[in-house]
């Protein structure tokens, strides 16, 4: 059974490689695209590992609940 973790993520990971696929057909904009790739795998990840986890502010420890 998919849960909605599980498509969020898979859809990040697809968005994820529509930038790769832009940026390497336009490289002015290749550098910009390869770091929206970048942060949108990384935020998949964090939603396969840990759907609920709360992301802290800058002066607030990480909590996992």
């Amino acid at each position: 059974m998919t849960t909605h973790s599980d498509l969020a993520a898979r859809l990040l990971r697809d968005a994820s490689q529509f930038f790769r696929t832009i940026g390497e057909q336009n490289e002015p904009i290749k550098e910009q695209m390869e770091e929206n790739a970048t942060v949108f795998e990384q935020v998949a990840t964090l939603v396969e590992k840990d759907p609920t986890g709360i992301i802290a502010e800058d002066d607030e420890p990480a909590a996992n609940t």
